[in-house]
């Protein structure tokens, strides 16, 4: 556009420009509006959306928005379809095999290229592909089928775009991955001893938890865990599991992400799996919240940002995987975008669908994301947010832990000193701090397996009750940490 008005300037002072000069250079500028908006700007409009409305969602966007972000991601798209909003479960939508040849079709025309060209991938559970997609006629023609329920971008870099352009992105690691293989040294005042020999974590006894096993200890109750999987190096959680007073139970670890295995390259999901279900025994290091439960962890991603094609499919598939599994009850996932995505959106409500109780992380950040509420998809009705807050109290949030009206439960994991929760390492033998939302979400998630064992008959809905009433702000809410800290020993009670 100030190309054009200079143009017309120039006309007017020196009269050497001719009508069709200028009508050439008029189409040169639409020309020029039809190209994909930069990484730059897409994410300076995320953000902008975030800062503003509080969420970003990429139905209020436009088509050429849309498909630009779809180009910067390697032209990967997600197609959620269904004849409403809820048709996510194919076994529940008896018109599925239509509408999706009905998609296919659609995008065949306009791409002009045979299914086997376009189509990486079709769910056997859920009304939901993913496909490239060149086209933004494609992506307008898709967008327009009242059998669509979205169309997104499947693999858009968000983080790694903004540590491009964002100096505190950058300085901030684009996000903090979250991961990490340290050990520390424990200090005395950080735990509290138990027999055999375990460490019970400053925090448990904060939360009644030691009291609690008196009651309950978790058996019977198994746990999904969706995360960066479980070290091999940890035999605690492995050979080990089944080990002390934590006997008659079993791990499972299973890998979804990238087809190399299940064990974890990132620290993140074994410290995960440690506050939840680390086993009490002589070893002298710190055991679980629900030390006797069953657990079944996923590997689902590289790191905690859920940012790549693969990561996002295989968390998909890791809750449809925990949904089908009856003998799941509860899923913890302490992982997420600040952005929600269709598929894991799909996933979740499987699950949900399913029965299962749903602990999702609310949210741990540099300042470079401190704009952001709740993070997805703890931000879903179908899951329970939990936030960490600090010591001997209930709403004020840890130094890098989100908070908003979103949060369902919190748990105390910051100390005064500033020291957090003693977990298990990624090695044997040595032990680690860990903090965050992250450790609230896999603590809280470990709370309700105790509940749970306590009261086996009891529907999903009846443990979150119990919980609830065990909590600080029962039976109101606090406007930014929902019920608060949960009293664990009044919950199995």
């Amino acid at each position: 556009m100030k190309k054009t008005v200079f143009l017309l300037a120039i006309f007017f002072a020196l009269h050497s420009c001719s009508r069709e000069e200028l009508q050439n250079e008029n189409a040169k500028t639409e020309m020029a509006q039809k190209d994909p908006l930069t990484a730059k700007q897409i994410n300076e409009r995320i953000n902008q959306a975030i800062k503003t409305d509080g969420t970003f969602n990429w139905k209020n966007e436009s088509d050429h928005f849309v498909w630009s972000t779809i180009f910067r991601g390697n032209k990967m798209v997600s197609i959620g379809f269904g004849a409403s909003k809820d048709d996510f479960d194919r076994s529940k939508s008896p018109n599925n095999s239509e509408m999706e040849k009905e998609v296919l079709s659609v995008i065949k025309k306009y791409e002009g290229k045979d299914e086997r060209n376009f189509l990486l991938l079709s769910d056997q559970y859920l009304n939901q592909m993913d496909v490239v997609i060149e086209n933004e006629e494609t992506i307008t023609a898709l967008r327009q089928m009242k059998n669509i329920r979205y169309v997104e971008p499947a693999d858009y870099h968000y983080f790694e775009f903004e540590a491009q352009y964002n100096a505190a992105a950058k300085s901030s690691g684009s996000g903090s991955s979250g991961c990490g293989f340290s050990s520390s040294t424990l200090s005395t005042a950080d735990y509290t001893s138990t027999t055999p020999s375990a460490k019970i974590p400053w925090a448990f006894t904060k939360h009644s938890i030691p009291e609690a096993w008196s009651y309950s200890t978790g058996s019977g109750v198994t746990i999904g865990l969706i995360d960066t999987g479980v070290s091999p190096e940890q035999t605690l959680l492995g050979g080990s599991f089944n080990n002390g007073a934590s006997s008659g139970r079993t791990i499972s670890k299973v890998g979804v992400y990238n087809s190399d295995g299940s064990g974890d390259q990132c620290g993140h999901g074994t410290k995960m799996a440690s506050v939840m279900t680390a086993p009490r025994n002589n070893a002298g290091l710190p055991v679980g919240v629900a030390y006797n439960a069953n657990l079944i962890a996923y590997r689902a991603a590289e790191n905690v940002v859920l940012e790549t094609s693969n990561e996002q499919t295989a968390v998909k598939t890791a809750f449809t995987e925990l949904g089908n599994n009856t003998s799941v009850k509860i899923i913890s996932m302490s992982m997420g975008h600040i952005f929600s995505v269709g598929k894991i959106e799909d996933g979740v409500k499987y699950a949900y669908s399913k029965g299962k109780l749903i602990f999702c992380a609310g949210g741990t950040s540099t300042s470079f994301t401190s704009f952001v509420g709740v993070i997805f998809p703890a931000s879903m009705s179908e899951t329970q947010a939990i936030t960490g807050v600090k010591e001997n109290t209930s709403n004020q949030k840890c130094d890098v832990c989100h908070s908003g009206s979103q949060i369902d439960f919190t748990f105390q994991m910051e100390r005064s000193s500033g020291n957090t929760v003693p977990v298990l390492s990624y090695y044997n033998g040595q032990a680690d701090y860990v903090g965050g939302s992250s450790v609230a979400t896999a603590a809280t998630a470990g709370i309700a397996a105790l509940v749970w064992a306590k009261n086996p008959s009891w529907t999903r809905d009846q443990v979150l009750n119990k919980m609830r009433q065990a909590a600080t702000y029962y039976p109101n809410v606090n406007s930014s940490y929902g019920y608060g800290n949960i009293n664990v020993l009044k919950a199995v009670q």
